[in-house]
């Protein structure tokens, strides 16, 4: 029992650690390791598994993260819900820093990631999983969502309902004309790390939800010199208590894993993705 756990947190950059006691296990997956150990521990009553989505030392940038070993991982520790904080850049005037965007909407910018599990490519067991193709229209779990909203309500911290968070390569920032373009579509927010961890996490049955902590006005929406890596993890850590507390709360908001209502964890529709999930 004390290696399973109900939720999953994923870190981003500037959250290596969530909880204080926790017992740290390594977990092994037919897509090699994760990113780093997974730290299991128990908040409100509830089993939760904390993993840094870039290690604890941020040594893997966002294109080299294994996210299909991050979200195998945590599944097979028993996860079903995942709430994943994460450091973006506001597209629009009204998101300035400090603000915390729950997205409902997701665009995927990025160029070179591996983002199913049914690609048809042999797993060391010998076993093929089947191409599936998996709906995805709404990216993320409205219950986790709705639950972010109100446990950073409750802490006084109005977050903005719904969003779109456009999902680029990295690790480099964007252009001037990039970020303008980001803008003038009406995006909302731009990160690194959303995807393919969400259609990951999809393809597994898991609910997943974002909390996109906002760190700068992307490079460009205001004049200067543009965003830099310092300023990012400097406004990170001026929020990440009450971030920490935000998460703390949102954790309990979720309903029982047995009592979930959403469609997340039928998102096979029962078809038989020819792989064994864990």
């Amino acid at each position: 029992m004390s290696e399973q756990a109900e939720i999953g947190i994923i870190g981003g950059s500037g959250f290596y650690s969530f909880l204080d006691e926790v017992t740290e296990v390594t977990v092994e997956t037919p897509y090699g390791p994760p990113s780093d150990s997974l730290f299991l521990g128990e908040t409100g009553g509830r089993r939760v598994a904390f993993l840094p989505r870039h290690g604890r030392g941020h040594h893997l940038p966002p294109n080299r993260i294994n996210y299909r070993a991050n979200l195998w991982a945590l599944r097979s520790l028993g996860v079903r819900q995942i709430i994943a904080p994460c450091a973006v850049g506001g597209l629009q005037p009204e998101f300035g820093p400090g603000t915390l965007v729950i997205p409902d909407q997701l665009v995927d910018r990025t160029k070179s990631r591996q983002q199913t599990f049914f690609d048809g490519q042999e797993l060391p067991d010998g076993s093929v999983p089947r191409v599936v193709h998996v709906a995805f229209a709404d990216p993320y779990c409205e219950a986790g969502r709705q639950a972010g909203l109100r446990a950073a309500r409750a802490r006084g911290w109005q977050a903005v309902d719904g969003g779109t968070l456009c999902v680029v390569e990295g690790p480099r920032f964007s252009t001037r004309a990039e970020s303008r373009w980001h803008a003038a579509q009406g995006w909302s927010v731009v990160g690194m790390t959303g995807h393919p961890e969400a259609i990951l996490a999809r393809e597994l049955e898991l609910c997943y939800s974002s909390l996109a902590l906002v760190t700068d006005l992307d490079a460009g929406a205001e004049a200067g010199d543009g965003v830099s890596h310092e300023e990012v993890l400097q406004v990170f850590a001026q929020n990440i208590g009450r971030l920490r507390e935000v998460l703390f709360d949102a954790v309990s908001e979720l309903p029982a894993v047995d009592e979930r209502k959403c469609e997340c964890g039928s998102a096979l529709g029962g078809m038989e993705p020819g792989i064994t999930l864990p």
